[in-house]
């Protein structure tokens, strides 16, 4: 996986309009792929969140989770990840940062180098109003 890939939140558009974050290789409705779409510099809306005091291994605690909703032309697409901040509330405005770490690879039960371990966090948009 190039740099690059690591550092997008990549939806993909199907041949149908539809999107979806993670992409999958055939569209919810049958479509194929036909764009890929970088999240990364968009901001999303707060669905739903909650904390998480039994983490897995290697997850800091509290582990604060979010279901975000990003309108990309006019079409919702979903995405879960973990928040910067347990100070959110539905309907906040979120951004994803890009970290290097979500998790300590020594912690886990998994060999480190068995998988990637970087990712997205969601961080509260400051309210300019």
């Amino acid at each position: 996986m190039s740099e690059q890939e690591r550092t997008t939140l990549t939806a993909i558009r199907y041949d149908d309009g539809t999107i979806t974050y993670p992409g999958h290789p055939v569209g919810p409705d049958g479509g194929e792929p036909v764009e890929e779409i970088d999240l990364s510099d968009c901001t999303a809306t707060v669905v739903t969140w909650t904390t998480s005091t039994a983490t897995p291994p290697g997850v800091p605690e509290p582990n604060h989770l979010a279901i975000v909703e990003f309108d990309i032309d006019g079409e919702p697409v979903r995405a879960i990840g973990q928040l910067t901040s347990g100070d959110v509330e539905i309907g906040d405005r979120v951004e994803p940062v890009y970290c290097e770490q979500l998790r300590d690879p020594e912690a886990g039960i998994r060999e480190a180098d068995s998988q990637e371990w970087d990712g997205f966090r969601f961080e509260p948009v400051a309210d300019d109003s």
